[in-house]
């Protein structure tokens, strides 16, 4: 009977918001510049940002995993979840 039966529980992926896929994207450009391969404009960008916010915080090769895991899975949240 799974024919006739219209599935209502599907999911509809949606595109997520502009500011989820910058904060995605910076998320893995920070983690691919830590782990593969060092981008110099991304260490740059990390020395003006931590200079402007006043910390010292150094990007570990596990941290940059983190950055790597966190931005794909915000990418599949907001894709997933309406308003992310």
């Amino acid at each position: 009977m799974i024919g006739s039966v219209r599935l209502r529980h599907v999911l509809h992926p949606n595109p997520p918001r502009l500011v989820t896929v910058i904060i995605a994207g910076a998320l893995i450009l920070v983690g691919l510049s830590a782990t593969v391969f060092p981008l110099d404009f991304v260490n740059a960008a990390l020395d003006v940002v931590q200079g402007y916010l006043g910390t010292d915080i150094e990007v570990t090769t596990e941290i940059a995993w983190l950055f790597l895991f966190a931005g794909d899975a915000l990418l599949v949240a907001g894709s997933l979840l309406p308003g992310i």
